[in-house]
């Protein structure tokens, strides 16, 4: 009897501490019109897309520029395009409408950041390549360059494949497409998500030090990973909706394949830090090998956030692409 008292109270005690935790870290959302104020800007223009879906966008550079549209990663949010953003924009505002100007859209992706989506929605790459899709022609937008990093790098690879006609030029920055190169031990979240139980559990706490550990994971330089920038990620994942929609997404799902990579004739260039510790650097050699002509860099001591950890370098690279694909 002492036996299975003993198993009994091994099985009891996770459920204990996860209670525990539910406890100490439960957190209401928060209400969208704080969010705003705290972290809208000038350059926040709201697109409505119809059904309760608004979009949040910050855009800046030539309005009558090429389209540059920069898409996040899961759980991030458009502010982390902030050095890119200032370089492909401040290009832009200098040439005055000249060629090589451009128009800088960086996106929040529903579920994140400051946009608004309506009850029910499901993350998925073909969700979200639809709302981008549907994006792009309600702004009249033409052509598009569109850069993309993890889960952003997914649905621009996608969107690519989808819509050919959409796209102009790619750019993958340590894109999600390969579950072979991910980690064996992806994030602490992640892995909670893959249970009902757990994802309950992150859709009513405060996720911060989940967050705070997953993004320690994600750079080589830790000076970067500022308390204003992750309270930003946590406060915004309690924008109202939000986390139910983070927990109907899989993260390591999407699966590229060589031919719809095959398919992919635009201009593309594949940025890659070498220490990504989510996907390896493995994946930018598959992307690279599947995607015909594309152009790959990898950067040294670097992480999964190179738009972040190296914003000056990454965007330089990314705009000498940009201006040799116009």
């Amino acid at each position: 009897m002492r036996k299975f008292a003993w198993a009994g109270g091994l099985i009891a005690a996770p459920l204990v501490l996860a209670l525990g935790a539910w406890l100490t870290l439960r957190a209401p959302d928060l209400s969208a019109e704080t969010l705003k104020a705290k972290y809208g800007r000038t350059s926040s223009q709201y697109v409505d897309l119809g059904g309760g879906l608004v979009v949040h966008t910050l855009q800046t550079g030539n309005p009558a520029g090429r389209p540059v549209l920069l898409l996040h990663g899961f759980g991030d949010n458009a502010f982390s395009w902030d050095g890119w953003a200032d370089a492909l924009g401040a290009k832009g505002q200098d040439a005055k409408g000249q060629d090589g100007a451009y128009r800088v859209i960086a996106v929040d992706l529903p579920g994140h950041g400051l946009t608004a989506a309506p009850a029910g929605f499901v993350a998925s790459p073909d969700s979200f390549v639809d709302v981008v899709e549907r994006l792009a022609t309600k702004l009249d937008l033409g052509s598009v360059a569109v850069a993309g990093n993890s889960m952003g790098g997914a649905i621009a690879w996608n969107w690519a494949a989808q819509h050919p006609q959409r796209i102009g030029a790619l750019i993958l920055v340590d894109a999600a497409g390969w579950p072979s190169e991910q980690l064996q031990k992806p994030p602490l979240a992640f892995r909670l998500m893959q249970y009902k139980l757990g994802r309950d559990l992150l859709a009513s706490i405060d996720n911060k030090p989940l967050i705070r550990e997953g993004l320690k994971k994600d750079v080589v330089d830790q000076s970067v990973l500022t308390e204003a920038f992750i309270d930003r990620w946590a406060d915004l994942q309690r924008f109202p909706g939000h986390r139910p929609i983070l927990m109907s997404a899989r993260p390591g799902s999407v699966a590229a394949s060589k031919e719809a990579l095959e398919a992919i004739k635009v201009p593309t260039l594949i940025l890659w830090g070498e220490d990504d510790q989510l996907i390896a650097v493995g994946a930018a050699h598959k992307f690279h090998a599947a995607i015909p002509g594309s152009k790959l860099v990898i950067y040294p001591k670097v992480g999964h956030l190179p738009q972040w950890e190296i914003p000056a370098k990454s965007a330089a690279d990314a705009l000498a692409f940009l201006d040799a694909h116009r």
